[in-house]
C-alpha cells in the first residue's frame, strides 16, 4: 500500500475524494485561525496555523499528483493546483471526477484493485 507522504503510485477517485474533502477543511480552519489570530495577535497561534496550513496544502499536492499518474499526466500538472481560488478549485473537482486510466501505466498498477477505500 502506498504512502499517504509519497508522491508516487496512484489513487483511486475515491480516496482522493475523502482526502480532498479532509484536507480542503483544515485548510479553511486554518486559514480562519490566522485571520483571528492576526487580529488579536496571538501570534504563537498565528504560526501554529501557519505551519499546519502548510502541512495540508503539502498533502493535498501529494494526493493531487498521485490523482495525476492515475489519470496518466505527469506530476508537473500539479503546479497549476497554486493557482489562488477558486482555479484551484475548479482543478482539485476536476481531478476528483475524471476516471483514471485502466489497467497499469507507467505510474503502477491499477488503484482500484488494489486500495482498501
Amino acid at each position: 500500500m502506498n504512502s499517504t507522504f509519497k508522491p508516487e503510485g496512484r489513487i483511486t477517485r475515491r480516496k482522493y475524494l475523502w482526502m480532498f474533502m479532509i484536507f480542503y477543511f483544515i485548510n479553511i480552519l486554518c486559514l480562519l485561525l490566522i485571520w483571528d489570530s492576526f487580529q488579536t495577535e496571538s501570534w504563537m497561534i498565528f504560526y501554529g496555523a501557519g505551519v499546519a496550513l502548510i502541512a495540508s496544502i503539502s498533502i493535498l499536492m501529494v494526493q493531487a499528483i498521485k490523482r495525476l499518474h492515475d489519470i496518466g499526466l505527469d506530476w508537473k500538472y500539479a503546479f497549476y493546483l497554486l493557482i489562488p481560488p477558486p482555479i484551484n478549485f475548479i482543478g482539485f473537482i476536476w481531478l476528483a471526477a475524471k476516471k483514471g486510466q485502466k489497467g497499469e501505466n507507467q505510474y503502477g498498477p491499477d488503484p482500484r484493485k488494489t486500495d482498501i477505500v
